[in-house]
């Protein structure tokens, strides 16, 4: 958490691929006065946005002052042992206990609501955001987990993939406003490899969230970088803020994050506070909770860096970039940005891995193809809705292909000379899908998945013939009868559909 930006956390509105940021000094102190992106010819000039991709290779390359790669982290990795920690939320004051404990590999990170019967499990995924105001907050169906960025923060900078997080309450421990204990939680948890590669996404492309002033713009690496993320931030409340211009950029290590991000505390400015406590919120905190700011500083409390506030917009963004749901190499540029803005920067971040995993799908062999699906599914054409599985990751997830013809028989009526595939038919090939997911629990074979109910349905963009459509599931629950998981369907990278989905599962030789 940290302030809002003056003008407020709004969710992005689009994705281009055309700016660059200059390069800010390595935990500078002072940054330079000016981080505008360059134009073609290296020079600085704010309101163009558009450069050639050799320039932009050029300009960042010539400010990389030849840096050495830092730390590389080429497996996996979790902790050895349970650690635990307690405090009081943020935003609720509610006093609360959190305990991280080793998962496996693949798992990613996943928090536990312990106090709910049955526990509740919700993964730390973009998809699974829900709107807050000044903080990042997941949800499953309709119990959420509050303030999650400072931990996650910690995960990513530590270079943790795999971790089951549980809490027996609705909101984690402020503890200081940064995320120093929970590095030194996970630092005494003893982080090891696991015996699973680490395959982390590499962006190729410049992809870029604007909202108003506010901007993101992800970057590929520069070849001096290794394989890690470097972020730069420019943070400008104006020439009349409370907070004077702070610039800064990290490479991120294990190191580098321990040493001069993980300390910087979360900030609000004065008027803000009155705001939250006229609201109800924060009424436990006092100024030694966290920084506020007023017009000569904080107030009652001291800065553990001259530019503190910046450093802990580089945090948030860091634990943001967390929901990813794996490790991340490139640059990233923040200037003003929240966490509204930083979520949409995951959400294209995501769109930009599966158009890149999609593009070679005709040439890549199906791990299930048409013949082995008639054998999991009972149905048959014109409703068989798969016609190859292409990935499949044990019972935690699959990747299916839905080749949409002109030939389907339901586009004679919807619509004539408009051709749409139905809604509730894209809904039907991802519980297809699904129902195929399910069908890889070993204890669960023999028996086919029926649907049972449908929540969260969204339909995103219209499929027409001659799409491809990308059929995803992940597992979210299975017990011995019921099945719940949560479907995608995607063209080309966009999402069309998302629905969490939930089955009976039955004997096949009833159907």
């Amino acid at each position: 958490m940290a302030n809002r930006r003056p003008e407020g956390d709004r969710h992005g509105d689009s994705v281009t691929t055309s700016i660059l940021p200059t390069a800010l000094p390595d935990g500078a102190d002072e940054a330079p006065a000016s981080v505008e992106p360059p134009d073609a010819e290296g020079h600085n000039i704010r309101g163009r946005r558009t450069v050639s991709r050799g320039s932009e290779e050029r300009a960042i390359e010539d400010d990389s002052g030849g840096r050495g790669t830092g730390g590389t982290l080429p497996f996996q990795q979790t902790i050895s042992r349970e650690v635990a920690c307690s405090g009081r939320g943020l935003f609720t004051g509610e006093a609360v206990t959190l305990r991280m404990r080793p998962a496996d590999p693949y798992s990613g990170i996943c928090f536990v609501r312990t106090d709910q019967s049955p526990p509740i499990r919700i993964a730390a995924r973009v998809e699974n955001v829900t709107k807050r105001a000044r903080r990042t907050s997941l949800r499953n169906g309709t119990v959420a987990i509050e303030t999650v960025e400072h931990c996650l923060s910690a995960c990513a900078g530590l270079g943790v993939d795999n971790l089951i997080i549980e809490l027996d309450g609705n909101e984690l421990p402020g503890l200081d406003g940064s995320c120093q204990e929970f590095v030194e939680k996970l630092r005494a948890g003893g982080i090891r490899p696991q015996e699973a590669p680490c395959e982390p996404f590499v962006i190729d492309e410049v992809v870029r969230v604007v909202d108003e002033d506010a901007e993101l713009v992800a970057l590929p690496p520069l070849p001096s970088q290794g394989e890690t993320l470097e972020i730069a931030y420019d943070l400008d409340y104006g020439d009349d803020g409370p907070i004077p211009r702070q610039t800064y950029r990290v490479q991120v290590t294990p190191e580098t994050f321990e040493a001069n991000i993980a300390p910087a505390r979360t900030f609000v400015l004065e008027r803000e506070a009155e705001e939250l406590r006229a609201a109800g919120l924060g009424l436990h905190l006092t100024y030694e909770d966290l920084l506020v700011v007023g017009r000569d500083g904080p107030i009652d409390n001291r800065l553990r860096f001259p530019d503190e506030y910046v450093r802990h917009k580089i945090l948030d963004l860091i634990g943001d970039l967390g929901l990813f749901g794996g490790r991340i190499v490139g640059r990233i540029y923040a200037r003003k940005s929240g966490h509204a803005l930083n979520h949409e920067l995951v959400r294209a971040l995501r769109r930009a891995q599966e158009a890149r995993q999609r593009s070679g799908l005709p040439v890549r062999p199906a791990e299930l193809d048409i013949h082995r699906i008639q054998r999991i599914l009972p149905h048959r054409y014109p409703f068989l809705m798969i016609d190859r599985v292409v990935e499949v990751e044990g019972s935690r997830r699959i990747v299916g292909i839905k080749n949409v013809s002109i030939n389907e028989p339901y586009f004679q009526g919807h619509y004539p000379g408009d051709p749409i595939m139905p809604g509730v038919l894209i809904i039907e090939a991802m519980a297809q899908i699904g129902g195929v997911l399910l069908s890889q629990e070993l204890e669960h074979k023999g028996k086919v998945a029926v649907l049972l109910s449908l929540d969260r349905v969204k339909f995103r963009r219209p499929v027409r013939p001659g799409d491809q459509l990308v059929l995803e599931a992940e597992t979210v629950r299975v017990r011995s009868n019921t099945g719940h998981v949560r479907g995608r369907a995607s063209v080309a990278g966009e999402l069309a559909a998302e629905a969490d989905i939930k089955f009976i599962l039955t004997d096949a030789e009833a159907h």
